[in-house]
């Protein structure tokens, strides 16, 4: 059974009232996929959205030459899958749990018929897409004006705004992700990835922590408007 407060987890759900609650509640399912587990394949058939309760996705496509892109680091909260519901194309991207997660999964003609109903729900799911969009735009344009080094750093500040825990001395900490995660998200390579972690490292704009990684005040003030 899924609950109304696990709804209200979620941005797409946020401000809706309890009788809307209810009726998503209704057609909900959740669902389990285990480490590594293949959520969806590009180019399958779109007919769910999913929601993350716990654990780690990510989203990525294959360039020509075999290489994996990553298009985005999802966990608690996000949700995904909703471009099929919408335009009835098939999957754009791969979707991969990176660690056990659960999620709560909406089917295509069930949320509909909720969007039909509940137009706030639609409301807030223009409002996540068009955030959503202009992150894409940022991105590209990460990619065009910085070099490798920057591209690094503006990616390692992404992440700690997005999961981030901010520490009591100002610093912001989260889960470090692997040298080759960050390659595939930024065009580069691994090695490239681990010089410019190293240097960051050694110049005080980062601090490596067990599995998380702390970003110094400093690498904003750097990096955040270059």
């Amino acid at each position: 059974m899924v609950s109304a407060e696990l709804f209200r987890q979620v941005p797409l759900f946020a401000g809706l009232e309890d009788e809307d609650l209810e009726s998503l509640i209704s057609i909900a399912t959740r669902r389990k996929y285990p480490k590594d587990g293949v959520i969806f394949f590009e180019h399958d058939l779109g007919d769910a959205l999913f929601m993350i309760l716990s654990g780690r996705i990510k989203v990525t496509i294959l360039s020509d030459d075999g290489r994996e892109i990553i298009l985005a680091m999802l966990s608690d909260g996000d949700f995904f899958g909703e471009m099929s519901l919408l335009d009835n194309e098939p999957r754009s991207a791969t979707a991969i749990a990176l660690q056990e997660t659960e999620m709560v999964v909406l089917h295509q003609r069930d949320f509909l018929s909720i969007v039909e109903k509940r137009p706030r729900v639609l409301i807030n799911l223009l409002s996540v897409l068009s955030s959503r969009l202009r992150k894409a735009n940022q991105q590209i344009g990460n990619l065009a004006l910085h070099d490798v080094y920057g591209r690094v750093a503006r990616i390692l500040l992404e992440m700690a705004s997005e999961d981030g825990t901010r520490q009591a001395d100002g610093r912001v900490s989260f889960r470090r992700p692997t040298h080759q995660e960050i390659a595939n998200m930024i065009g580069a390579t691994r090695e490239t990835v681990s010089r410019m972690i190293s240097d960051l490292n050694r110049q005080g704009y980062i601090e490596i922590s067990g599995k998380n990684v702390i970003i110094q005040a400093a690498l904003a003030k750097e990096f955040a408007r270059t």
